[in-house]
């Protein structure tokens, strides 16, 4: 059975969640930005816009963590991890996707929908500041985000699987990434030739393809191949 069609479904899913939730990063901006104006020249600040703030980042922070683990972004320690091969790549990440992943966000679920359930419950406000907004709507955040990070997770389970079996990584979605960025800057560059440029972008793609499920040693078998 091909499992790359129900890979792309759910790595679609966590993408475009994150996408959309992404947006809320210029609410965050312009919601800051008209308290400061109020706070500091007008000298009318508003009582309840650090529970608000809190609110915006932290759905913003939420939402975006099944998206960035579809496309590998969470931080890891690669100082040894980069050494193996895919295999063993994917037996290591299979092991600790049951060991502490799963166990991890299943409580982070169970605990989110326990918490939201009760601040529904009783009509929750924040006590943080005065006036404070009410809470429970954000709370619902938490079991909702834990459910997407689930099922992306699921999709990394069924992704170490396949690289098991087949001996090398399925293909993740592309997004804009900082490399994208160095490259852009160094294709308009007048201080460096094209050889350097070419040379640094070479060895910035060896360190982000190791990072995101390649080891080093196959990429130096690549290289050497005529």
């Amino acid at each position: 059975m091909d499992a790359k069609p129900l890979l792309r479904i759910v790595d679609q899913i966590s993408y475009w969640t994150g996408k959309a939730f992404a947006w809320l990063i210029l609410g965050l901006t312009l919601v800051v930005s008209i308290e400061v104006f109020k706070r500091y020249i007008l000298n009318a600040p508003t009582s309840w816009i650090f529970d608000l703030n809190n609110m915006l980042y932290g759905t913003l922070f939420m939402m975006c963590g099944a998206y960035t683990l579809a496309l590998a972004g969470h931080v890891r320690a690669d100082f040894v991890y980069i050494y193996l091969k895919p295999r063993a790549q994917a037996s290591l990440d299979l092991l600790l996707y049951f060991l502490f992943f799963m166990p991890g966000i299943l409580g982070l679920v169970y605990a989110g929908y326990g918490y939201a359930a009760d601040s529904w419950r009783i009509a929750e406000h924040s006590n943080v500041t005065a006036e404070g907004p009410p809470i429970y709507y954000f709370k619902t955040v938490i079991p909702v985000a834990g459910a997407f990070v689930m099922l992306q997770g699921f999709a990394e389970i069924v992704r170490c699987i396949v690289c098991i079996r087949s001996g090398a990584w399925p293909a993740r979605l592309n997004d804009v990434e900082e490399i994208d960025v160095i490259e852009t800057q160094l294709s308009h560059s007048q201080f460096i030739d094209e050889e350097s440029r070419l040379a640094t972008m070479r060895s910035a793609h060896a360190i982000d393809d190791a990072a995101r499920h390649r080891s080093s040693m196959d990429m130096d078998e690549e290289k050497k191949k005529p």
